[in-house]
This record gives C-alpha cells, sequence and structure tokens, in this order.
C-alpha cells in the first residue's frame, strides 16, 4: 500500500527551548527519510533560523499537508485541533508537557514511534468536538470550536453568576453557581474531572454538564446524549466569560445565548500499535499506584 503521508506539518509550544530543540530534531528527522517538512508559521517564529523548512499560517498548512505532529503538551495540541478540523488532518502527539493525556507518544521514543506510525502501523480514532456559538438577540457574536470543553464562569468576579439551561429547547434549571463546564469525552478528563464530573470513554457519545460550585449541592453533572442542543442564557444582573479550551476568551453579557452542540467534524488521532486508553488513565491518573513506604 502507498505510503499516505508524504507532506508532514509539524507544530509546537511557542518560546520553549527543550520543545524548539524537539521540533529541529524531529523535523530533520522527517526530512531525512524524504518527507516534505512543513512548519506553521508562529511555531517557526520560535525556532529562528534552526529549522530552515518552509512556514506556513494554519490556514495554509492545513490544505498542503497529510498529517500533523504536534510537539509540547495537551494545550498545543488543542489549539492545532481547532485549528485544523476543518481539513480533515490526523494529528499525532510528542509529549513534551507535563500531563500528556492527548500527545500520548513519550519524548524519548518519538523517532521510533513516528517511524512506525509512518509506516503505516497504528490506530486511529475519531474524537468528537464541540462547536460554541454566542447569541446576542439574533446576532452570533462567535462561533468557535472546542475538543476538551466551553466553559461559562464569573470570571474575575467574587460573587456567584446565573443562569438558565435548557435541552432541546426544554428547560432543566436555573442555577447561581461560578459556571457551568461543558464537556466532550475527550475533555472529561481535564477541568470537569477537578470539577467531578464523570469520565467517559472517548468511544461513548455523550456530552457532560458539570456545573462549577453550584449554590445547591443536589446541582450534580449530568451525561446528555451528543445529538442534543444545549442552551445557556445569563440573566440580568450577571457578566460572565465563555472559554474554549481554555484558550478563545469573550464575554457574555446579561440576557445572551451561549448555544452548544457536537460539531459536525470531529479530530483524528492516530496512536502507537500499543497505545491502550485504559493504560493511559493509569498512568496519568496514578490508578493502582503502590503506596509510599
Amino acid at each position: 500500500m502507498a505510503n499516505p503521508f508524504t507532506s508532514i506539518g509539524l507544530i509546537g509550544k511557542h518560546q520553549s527551548a527543550e520543545v524548539a530543540a524537539a521540533l529541529v530534531e524531529t523535523a530533520r528527522f522527517l526530512h531525512e527519510r524524504g518527507y516534505h517538512v512543513l512548519i506553521e508559521a508562529e511555531t517557526a517564529s520560535s525556532l529562528g533560523n534552526c529549522a530552515p523548512f518552509p512556514a506556513l499560517p494554519y490556514a495554509r498548512l492545513g490544505t498542503q499537508i497529510d498529517l500533523a505532529v504536534i510537539v509540547g503538551g495537551d494545550g498545543t495540541m488543542l489549539n492545532a485541533a481547532r485549528h485544523l478540523v476543518h481539513h480533515d488532518v490526523p494529528l499525532v502527539g510528542i509529549n513534551q508537557g507535563r500531563v500528556g493525556f492527548l500527545t500520548d507518544i513519550p519524548r524519548d521514543e518519538a523517532q521510533e514511534r513516528l517511524a512506525e506510525i509512518l509506516a503505516g502501523d497504528y490506530q486511529e480514532e475519531v474524537r468528537s468536538m464541540l462547536l460554541g456559538q454566542l447569541l446576542r438577540g439574533d446576532k452570533v457574536l462567535t462561533s468557535s470550536h472546542a475538543l476538551n470543553d466551553i466553559v461559562v464562569n464569573k470570571g474575575d468576579l467574587g460573587r456567584m453568576i446565573e443562569f438558565r439551561l435548557t435541552v432541546d429547547g426544554a428547560y432543566v434549571y436555573t442555577q447561581r453557581s461560578d459556571g457551568m463546564i461543558v464537556a466532550t469525552p475527550t475533555g472529561s478528563t481535564a477541568y470537569a474531572l477537578s470539577a467531578n464530573g464523570p469520565i467517559l470513554h472517548p468511544g461513548v457519545d455523550g456530552i457532560a454538564l458539570v456545573p462549577l460550585c453550584p449554590h445547591a449541592l443536589t446541582a450534580r453533572p449530568v451525561t446528555l446524549p451528543d445529538r442534543c442542543t444545549i442552551e445557556i442564557e445569563l440573566l440580568p444582573g450577571h457578566m460572565a466569560d465563555v472559554h474554549f479550551d481554555g484558550q478563545g476568551r469573550i464575554e457574555m453579557l446579561p440576557g445572551d445565548v451561549l448555544r452548544i452542540q457536537r460539531a459536525q467534524r470531529g479530530v483524528r488521532l492516530l496512536h502507537p500499535r500499543q497505545y491502550c486508553y485504559f493504560a493511559m488513565l493509569r498512568e496519568k491518573l496514578h490508578w493502582s499506584a503502590l503506596p509510599r513506604g
């Protein structure tokens, strides 16, 4: 079978000397094996003259590559996923961060695992994404994707916010809290986990609603089918912030409505053949760890 990957894009965390060294090493490794290497423009600017490969912004990069290799942590992967989702480009993550739920290839195994993946020896999975729209009356103020979560919170204010929640037009409740996390299965091990939300296997077609410090102790996390449309309306007298994967941010005013649905496109992730979701959870969440003596 012909190699499906001929042109490879490299994306890394900006302003990190450690990541820069790993990116340059990875670029040379790929170039020496005959692959056409392109580097995301902001990544390239942080490398200076260390990597003399063509640099393209995300909008052009997505049309030119068959595979994206992300070097960094989960934040770098989330950013790349949001920019490349419309291009159907598979992503591979090399962990140069702290936790690495998404960037699952260890740095010291990068070349070996990349060689296997490029030879066609890998697992592929599609992770669902969310599409959030902030509406003010009939006007859509912003529209953005999220791989992990979309969060409404009180921002810099020291008091709770109040909002009205509906699912498919059906009234659920009016809640006073610090906000709400709306998470994909991928995002269930991120911010939602720290707020006592459920862990959802990536194969579950669900969306988790996880309240942030609700005033009513009976307000519990709820998992919904991912075919639902969720709307959060901010009530008078309150202001909030909306965050997409903890990166994009927009101010939400009284009367604004945040509409969230599953995005039509998902993100294609390529893992090494030996990748196991539960082994990843054991490692990252320190399950079955022996007690220290």
